[in-house]
């Protein structure tokens, strides 16, 4: 799997990483067997960064990641996990909070440092709490060796912004913004990230489904007209007999200015194609082709979290 480096960090990642969402069972029922091979078979492809939360499964996610990684050497792999949400409408940026969260993290992954620290989806609170008392917290506890990186994630791009303006981030994680179909995340932000050397890094390809061939969950919060036209070019790509999922990973990936893009599966076969289709060269033809299906509703998103924060 080919690498880039993440911002001014040193760490080196690979331009496709694995996502253990799935593992706390947030889209569907998983079995512990089917948890556990994921991760193996994530690692044997070289989807060694891996990125998680307590907010998966409520901590699911992290218990069994740190049974997935037991025996299997640290420096193998590349550790994220996050804080500040911990249920639906449970946040806590609190500097008490941020302490207790590293710590259990650490406890549940099995491990005594973490890679990288995020604030989870910051856009659903008042956000100067992330600049005066989170960042600074977890900054303290970058001090004691517990975490070696720390950054912010969320949707919407004024989220970064805000909190670009007032503090120094490692790195960032945006999702679902740097797809077919929104690429806002690369047009709106990663200029100014590249320019202060804080890493860059990309979720959601296939942008909570929209960008796959499974029917639309009724969760997806995209405008109506940004179905439609996914449902189009779906049905044009297997026309020219490729799974749209598969363009929309191979574009996500190829972007050199963003470190890698996070994908998440509990099903082994899923990675393993993953990885199949991220060795693969990109059909030039077809992306344009798809790029122009999406052309009408490009870049049309949703809010998320607080108003103000979008």
């Amino acid at each position: 799997m080919k690498k880039r480096l993440l911002g001014k960090t040193g760490l080196e990642l690979p331009i496709l990483s694995f996502g253990a969402s799935s593992l706390g069972q947030e889209f569907r029922k998983v079995n512990l067997e089917e948890a556990l091979r994921s991760v193996h078979v994530a690692l044997d492809c070289g989807l060694n960064f891996i990125d998680t939360s307590p907010f998966y499964g409520r901590g699911m996610s992290e218990v069994l990641l740190g049974q997935a990684l037991r025996g299997i050497p640290r420096d193998s792999y590349t550790l994220c996990t996050k804080l500040g949400r911990y249920d639906l409408a449970h946040f806590d940026f609190s500097a008490k909070r941020v302490a207790e969260s590293v710590d259990v993290s650490l406890h549940r992954l099995g491990t005594d440092h973490l890679d990288v620290v995020l604030c989870h989806d910051i856009e659903f609170v008042p956000m100067q709490q992330i600049v005066d008392e989170t960042l600074p917290a977890l900054r303290k506890i970058q001090q004691s060796g517990k975490v070696r990186f720390v950054g912010i994630s969320g949707y919407p791009m004024k989220a970064f912004q805000f909190v670009l303006a007032q503090a120094e981030l490692d790195c960032v994680l945006s999702y679902n913004q740097y797809t077919l179909q929104n690429t806002r995340f690369a047009d709106e932000l990663v200029p100014e990230l590249k320019s202060r050397g804080v890493g860059v890094m990309n979720a959601g390809p296939f942008s909570a489904r929209l960008l796959t061939n499974a029917p639309l969950p009724d969760w997806l919060k995209e405008p109506e007209e940004v179905k439609a036209a996914a449902r189009k070019a779906a049905a044009h790509c297997q026309s020219r007999g490729v799974d749209i999922a598969q363009l929309a990973l191979q574009f996500s990936i190829a972007n050199p200015d963003i470190t890698t893009t996070v994908a998440g599966s509990a099903n082994p076969e899923n990675i393993r194609k993953w990885s199949q289709w991220a060795a693969a060269p990109i059909d030039e033809t077809l992306l344009r082709e798809v790029q122009d299906i999406f052309a009408p509703v490009k870049n049309l998103g949703h809010t998320e979290g607080l108003p103000e924060n979008n």
